[in-house]
C-alpha cells in the first residue's frame, strides 16, 4: 500500500510563507499526477492544485499567483509552496496522488491520500 506523509504544517502570520512536503512511499507517481486539496473547519475539502509528472501545472483560482506546486521524482516528494497567505488559507492540507491524469480537480479520481497537515494563519 502506498503511503503518503505530508509535513511542513504550523502557524504562519497572515502575508508569511510556508512550504508543504509530501513524500511517497515508493516511485510509483513518477509518471501520474499528484495533487493538493485542503478542508477547512465546516468546509468540505477543495481543490488546491495539481502536477503532473511532466511538471505540467494547474491552480486554483484563490491560490493562483501565491502558492507554487513542484515535484522531485527521484525523491518520490511533492511540494507546495505558500505565500502571501491569508486566514482563509487555514486548513487541513492533504496530499493526494494517482497514476493518471485526467480530471484531475476531481478529489474522487485520486487513489492515494495523505493524513494531512494543519496549517494556521494568524492576523
Amino acid at each position: 500500500q502506498v503511503q503518503l506523509v505530508e509535513s511542513g504544517g504550523g502557524l504562519v502570520q497572515a502575508g508569511g510563507s510556508l512550504r508543504l512536503s509530501c513524500a511517497a512511499s515508493e516511485r510509483t507517481f513518477s509518471s501520474g499526477t499528484m495533487g493538493w486539496f485542503r478542508q477547512a473547519p465546516g468546509k468540505e475539502r477543495e481543490f488546491v492544485a495539481w502536477i503532473w509528472s511532466s511538471g505540467h501545472t494547474y491552480y486554483a483560482e484563490s491560490v493562483k499567483g501565491r502558492f507554487s506546486i513542484s515535484r522531485d521524482n527521484a525523491k518520490n516528494t511533492v511540494y507546495l509552496q505558500m505565500s502571501s497567505l491569508k486566514a482563509e488559507d487555514a486548513a487541513v492540507y492533504y496530499c493526494a496522488a494517482k497514476n493518471s491524469f485526467g480530471d484531475s480537480l476531481n478529489e474522487d479520481s485520486y487513489e492515494f491520500w495523505g493524513q494531512g497537515t494543519q496549517v494556521t494563519v494568524s492576523s
